[in-house]
């Protein structure tokens, strides 16, 4: 899939300082970041379109922007419930 942006020249040379000679690049990592960020894109569909085998390397590459993950206590709360059958600990 290609995406384009018309832009006028300057601000192309302004954008290209900014964020390095790959603006494609930074687009698709601003676009994706934004879907994470407001719920709409999943770990499981950023790692696909990076081409990433786990979620753990999707972290990690959110993180290396300050990225934090949608992590909330719904999630939080099943977490400590599989740690508590699994492994009998409670936290």
């Amino acid at each position: 899939m290609h995406v384009n942006i018309d832009i006028s020249g300057l601000a192309e040379e302004q954008l290209r300082r900014a964020f390095g000679p790959n603006l494609d690049e930074a687009a698709r990592d601003a676009l994706l970041i934004n879907g994470y960020r407001n719920g709409r894109l999943s770990l499981g569909f950023l790692a696909e379109v990076l081409g990433f085998p786990t979620r753990l390397e999707v972290q990690e590459w959110l993180a290396a922007r300050n990225v934090p993950l949608n992590y909330d206590v719904d999630e939080l709360e099943a977490d400590r419930a599989t740690l508590r059958e699994r492994f009998g600990v409670e936290f």
